[in-house]
């Protein structure tokens, strides 16, 4: 059964920093563009952030771009998303999802672009 799984999500004040991981089980992520995805409350997803099979394409949201950073570990079978200089703006629930895209070396951070997804995990920033 192909299953990923977020976590590292919580409560963090403003100006902290918050690392989710997403582990794979059932499958190898060596060949899946990855990527995270946001929904707040009232509001539609947002891509965050995506990273190639490769690893060689990453593309960011405008609204994250300099504070959030994501990664791939393919030993560990795991994507990783780095956050920092949070912002309350940036509360909502974060998913990961992935994709066997034809083409290795692209990624999109368009949500119908992906076939695999996580069950979310909560990021709340506030004070």
């Amino acid at each position: 059964q192909l299953q990923l799984v977020e976590s590292g999500g919580g409560l963090v004040q403003p100006g902290g920093s918050l690392r989710l991981s997403c582990a794979a089980s059932g499958f190898t992520l060596n060949y899946y563009a990855i990527g995270w995805f946001r929904q707040a409350p009232g509001k539609e997803r947002e891509g965050v952030s995506c990273i190639s099979a490769s690893g060689g394409t990453t593309i960011y949201a405008d609204s994250v771009k300099g504070r959030f950073t994501i990664s791939r570990d393919n030993a560990k079978n795991t994507m990783y998303l780095q956050m920092n200089s949070l912002k309350p703006e940036d509360t909502a629930v974060y998913y990961c999802a992935a994709v066997m895209h034809p083409n290795p070396a692209i990624c999109l951070i368009e949500g119908r672009s992906y076939d695999y997804w996580g069950q979310g995990t909560q990021v709340t920033v506030s004070s």
